[in-house]
């Protein structure tokens, strides 16, 4: 049995049925994190002594005929952003390097309490500030497709631990597409939840009202399966939504079924303001192939109009880092994370510690970021950032009054060289249909268009609040159109 080439429910049926105990499991991980991660460096940290202790535990329980959670025996990857008890949450900064936070974010409480195991912390950009995952102080993460090329950011760490088999599931975080683009990049499935479904209490925030906590799998099925563990309303979270929610898992009865038994009569808008845009010509090719796949499995296939598409950048520019400026203010040197050495007033330890502490990428949006939201700016740049978004908000309210789920490329280009120094613009356009999701509080997928080649290209489909499951059928159905 190769039980890396397993998805993660065979690995939960597996353990539950003891033709496999969780710690052969967690061993078999181990061993590939061993084997490949000094070259793809998609972990900071592993918990070797802590993933086989809560395998025993599992083991213990299956032996005494006791009932386990939906995550038995399942390894996981934690993004480096979301604090773990008794484990340090980095951030991929040298500000928190040996931080270790005293209390475990929600999700991670929902995934222990699921019998899901933590085997460790995934690399990413420096706080949440990038989309290559080269701005990590612990080193560059690689694409485990092709190394020379990014993985995509900032949870690069996180989608690239699945890519290479390193865990069957991983959390990641998204604030402008941190968690569709880096599994677009890598040939991987990645759900972006609706803001509000599931709990932020413990994720290092960059961008409060952009944040959410996502999830990493094989397939659409392994993500779903992670997604509605970790769903639900927490009262610890205000933006949390105490509503209840559907099921995201498929059942094994829809395995066998076609395609179009899961999209037929199926509602799918395609923006024409898409094509307006500059898109790689492979980007194009695999895009309108998937809208064909779509349409001859019998979806209702329309194009629509997202006018304020075009604002989306700016808007999401503006406000992510006026929110991000906010929240690295907390890092002063005094309370946590990195203190300078050597100092004479109080003055010169908060320029030090933030100056010796931070990167040059999370440097430069602490500036940018405070200019949009000075006193003499805001109005001009944050304020109005915040009527356009309403805009774009309004357009895909309109537009989900008579379709089920959006399509869009994930990125509009291909996953670049490593060492290739884009210009600003570019850096810009990466992620050019990914903040759309996070303006407007909206749940999306990405989902590989070319299984198994070297450049992997994703497709992002993208449904209303809270209507997770409409986007989870239809990325099943195009998975088993593109196998």
């Amino acid at each position: 049995m190769d039980i890396i080439n397993l998805s993660a429910w065979e690995i939960r049926e597996k353990v539950v049925n003891r033709e496999v105990t969780a710690r052969e499991i967690v061993e078999a991980f181990l061993a590939r994190i061993e084997e490949v991660d000094n070259e793809i460096k998609a972990f900071i940290t592993i918990d070797k002594d802590g993933a086989l202790s809560q395998a025993d535990e599992i083991d213990k329980k299956i032996q005494n005929n006791k009932t386990v959670g939906s995550l038995a025996g399942i390894p996981i990857g934690i993004k480096d952003n979301i604090v773990t008890k008794d484990l340090r949450t980095t951030c991929g900064s040298k500000m928190l390097e040996n931080y270790i936070s005293p209390f475990d974010a929600t999700v991670v409480e929902k995934i222990k309490a699921q019998d899901g195991i933590i085997i460790g912390k995934t690399n990413m950009d420096e706080f949440a500030m990038g989309t290559s995952t080269d701005t990590s102080y612990f080193g560059v993460t690689k694409n485990p497709a092709n190394p020379k090329l990014i993985p995509g950011g900032s949870s690069g760490g996180s989608a690239a631990a699945v890519a290479a088999m390193e865990v069957p599931l991983s959390l990641g975080s998204d604030t402008g597409g941190s968690n569709t683009q880096p599994a677009s990049f890598c040939g991987v499935v990645s759900i972006k939840p609706s803001f509000g479904l599931v709990s932020r209490n413990g994720l290092v925030s960059v961008a409060n009202t952009l944040d959410t906590i996502g999830v990493f799998g094989k397939d659409v099925k392994d993500a779903a399966f992670l997604l509605n563990s970790i769903s639900g309303f927490d009262k610890k979270d205000p933006t949390s939504i105490n509503k209840e929610h559907e099921t995201f898992i498929i059942s094994n009865d829809s395995d066998n079924s076609n395609p179009d038994e899961l999209i037929k009569g199926m509602r799918v808008g395609i923006p024409r303001e898409i094509y307006q845009m500059e898109l790689d010509s492979k980007v194009r090719e695999k895009f309108e192939k998937a809208v064909e796949f779509f349409k001859s499995n019998g979806a209702i296939v329309e194009e629509i109009s997202l006018p304020n598409l075009k604002y989306a950048t700016e808007t999401y520019i503006i406000i992510s880092n006026g929110e991000a400026a906010s929240n690295m203010a907390r890092f002063d040197g005094l309370r946590y994370g990195y203190r300078a050495k050597e100092y004479d007033n109080l003055d010169e330890l908060y320029i030090k510690s933030r100056t010796e502490g931070f990167g040059n990428e999370v440097k430069t949006r602490i500036i940018l970021g405070t200019y949009f939201v000075s006193s003499a700016n805001s109005k001009e740049y944050y304020n109005k950032a915040l009527r356009v978004r309403t805009l774009i908000k309004n357009d895909f309210d309109k537009a989900f009054e008579d379709y089920d789920i959006i399509l869009t490329p994930t990125a509009p280009i291909l996953p670049f060289e490593a060492n290739k120094k884009l210009p600003f613009e570019e850096k810009v356009r990466i992620n050019a249909f990914t903040t759309l999701v996070n303006l407007a509080g909206l749940c999306a997928l990405s989902v590989p268009t070319n299984p198994g080649e070297e450049i992997p290209v994703g497709l992002q489909i993208i449904g209303d609040r809270l209507k997770e499951i409409n986007i989870i059928k239809a990325g099943i159905a195009f998975e088993r159109m593109v196998k």
